[in-house]
């Protein structure tokens, strides 16, 4: 945030007792155009996509880190970019001797989260490469398949594509995406997950870049520069970005949630700063370890129905999954079946999204009766939804 952003914060009055919130600046899920306190992070990738710049196709590379370090939103932002340079044919290319037109190879950003099977990773592909209309039922993998490959041989420079989430289901790791590229010619890929990839896997070492999480003081200006354009004037003091720095260990994902969580409460309550009590309440909304919202966001529609109804049942509704699933499928929204209920939420918690916490008698036959508790941040969920 520059200092003619800093006075302008501090210049503006608030006239209204309610708090108001562009949820877009706060929402963990949405990344800004210049992330905070990357840079260094960023010159490591452009060093290695640098081959792109003389018109030619860089190596195969991993990104890696933890949840909430800025993988996604360094990488989508970095290939946003490129991509605007990759649209302008015979882009200027500055060397040390003259300047040169040359085409420059096209770049992509596929989120793994919805391109989890070949098809949709194919699918994808095509509609960054093409403005035509692809169709996403009443076709196979092979068509798909065809019509990219057609695709890439009209690419004078080829493609690099930025596979981001990978490995978050046990179907789509690194060796997965090597299977479905390998037969395609001229596109190389830039992986993008939380785990490390093996020493001796199919990406050379030298183009394993590792981020890790956020510093105290740069996850504190993190969250200044997103409150400065997500809630009025001065609502969000120092101290409070700190506390919730220091409880979010550098995860900027679930510090973001908080924050969220933080000024739906002071919203709630009509008041126009976030007060301690605030900030507490949304630090209470993110459980510890915490699903990414951008992966619960990534769930079939009526998933994510049944857990918006989830998430506002008081403890008696939530004791075991039974009574759970059956106050869920009587909420006039939700549309589905008891039964149905009751098996996505089986479903979400052998996923991890919500978690079955065992009580009372374990003994006989059966399972045991459990309480379902959400995995992920409420409050920052319920905005987010509802917002939508």
């Amino acid at each position: 945030m520059d200092i003619d952003s800093r006075i302008r914060r501090r210049q503006r009055v608030q006239t209204d007792r309610r708090l108001i919130v562009d949820y877009d600046r706060l929402s963990p899920v949405a990344h800004v155009e210049d992330p905070v306190g990357r840079g260094p992070f960023v010159e490591r990738l452009l060093d290695h996509l640098d081959p792109a710049f003389r018109g030619e196709l860089p190596p195969n590379g991993c990104v890696y880190g933890p949840k909430g370090s800025g993988k996604s939103a360094v990488v989508s932002v970095l290939f946003d970019r490129l991509a605007s340079l990759s649209l302008q044919p015979g882009a200027v290319i500055h060397t040390a001797t003259r300047v040169q037109m040359r085409d420059v190879p096209t770049f992509v950003y596929v989120d793994a989260r919805e391109a989890s099977t070949q098809f949709a990773l194919y699918r994808d592909l095509l509609d960054g490469l093409t403005e035509d209309s692809i169709p996403d039922q009443g076709v196979g993998t092979d068509w798909m398949f065809e019509r990219l490959e057609d695709a890439l041989a009209r690419q004078p420079s080829g493609v690099v594509a930025a596979v981001d989430h990978l490995g978050e289901t046990e179907s789509n790791g690194i060796e997965w995406l090597l299977d479905s590229l390998a037969p395609l010619e001229g596109i190389s890929w830039l992986a993008i997950g939380r785990n490390a990839p093996e020493p001796a896997g199919p990406v050379d070492e030298t183009a394993h870049f590792e981020i890790g999480r956020y510093q105290e003081q740069v996850l504190i200006d993190l969250l200044m520069t997103r409150a400065n354009g997500g809630v009025p004037g001065e609502s969000l003091n120092h101290a409070g970005a700190r506390r919730i720095a220091e409880w979010a260990e550098g995860d900027a994902h679930d510090a973001l949630a908080a924050l969220l969580g933080a000024a739906d409460v002071a919203m709630s309550d009509g008041n126009n700063r976030l007060r301690e009590a605030d900030i507490e309440a949304g630090i209470d909304s993110v459980p510890r370890p915490a699903v990414s919202l951008g992966r619960i966001f990534s769930l079939p529609a009526n998933k994510q129905t049944v857990l918006r109804a989830l998430i506002d049942l008081d403890d008696d509704s939530r004791q075991s999954v039974t009574t759970a699933a059956a106050t869920i499928a009587a909420v006039e929204t939700v549309s589905l079946s008891a039964s149905t209920v009751k098996r996505f939420l089986y479903q979400l918690a052998e996923a991890g999204i919500v978690e079955r916490v065992p009580h009372g008698n374990t003994s006989g036959k059966g399972r045991p009766p459990s309480r379902v508790e959400p995995r992920f941040p409420t409050r920052a969920f319920r905005k987010l939804y509802d917002a939508r």
